[in-house]
């Protein structure tokens, strides 16, 4: 647990504009830097077997220019375990993978998949990549992935923002059960997809989750504001949302 809340910054998006008309602008290694001096703490990058945003040089440009740690999101193939151990980046983020699917949809089934990821996860774990397993918050899931070995479990919270009063009350509830039972399991919590300005405060103010990963809603706003400005509001509304929960406890 950790007064701390780490902000990564998924900077797909900006490749699927630069993709969408050929060339090289807009540049994702130039948001991932942007990023950096607005205040992200990693950038998160997602290369998809079909190659829809991120490329295999955007890959290896981003591991020569940045700073900040690299979490590198795949789908458990043979293909990407070879990039990711080539590469090394700082983590891995496991995640199920659908061509016909837009974006990632719900979480990876971690007790029904456990021997097939089980080789990955060693082979990047022998590496000396952090891995990190995307699953919905479900404590079957959060055991299978213990038991498999992962760092990290990334708790999906699309379903929350998708949903509206006691329904979101209700799966935000299950998200913090979640967050609260990483402790005991000996992972770290991480958590993410689909949040914008008004759904990020709940969950940033959740004292187990260590990290956010945002990155469509922000490239998206950056569009009517900039890129640096919508980081830099969204840093204050998790700084915030930790805040105002320390607080909270300690009254």
């Amino acid at each position: 647990m950790s007064n701390t809340l780490r902000l990564g910054v998924n900077i797909d998006h900006v490749a699927t504009i630069r993709n969408a008309r050929g060339g090289v602008h807009p540049d994702p290694v130039h948001a991932a830097k942007l990023a950096e001096k607005a205040g992200a703490d990693g950038i998160t990058a997602h290369l998809r077997e079909d190659r829809r945003h991120i490329s295999d040089g955007d890959i290896e440009r981003l591991m020569d220019s940045l700073e900040l740690p690299l979490n590198l999101e795949m789908a458990a193939t043979d293909e990407m375990l070879m990039i990711a151990l080539r590469h090394g980046p700082h983590a891995a983020c496991i995640v199920p993978e659908k061509r016909e699917e837009r974006t990632t949809e719900g979480g990876l089934d971690v007790a029904g998949g456990f021997k097939a990821l089980e080789p990955v996860v060693k082979a990047l774990k022998d590496k000396g990549i952090r891995v990190s397993l995307f699953v919905e918050p479900d404590p079957k899931q959060l055991e299978a992935s213990a038991k498999l070995g992962a760092d990290i479990v990334e708790l999906h919270t699309g379903r929350y923002c998708e949903l509206e009063g006691d329904d979101r009350a209700n799966e935000l509830k299950r998200i913090i059960d979640a967050a609260q039972s990483t402790d005991d399991l000996g992972l770290e919590c991480h958590a993410g997809h689909g949040l914008t300005f008004d759904t990020v405060m709940p969950v940033a103010a959740i004292p187990n989750v260590m990290e956010l990963n945002i990155g469509h809603f922000l490239i998206g706003e950056a569009i009517f504001s900039g890129l640096d400005s919508a980081i830099r509001r969204m840093r204050s509304l998790m700084d915030k949302a930790r805040t105002d929960a320390r607080g909270e406890r300690s009254a």
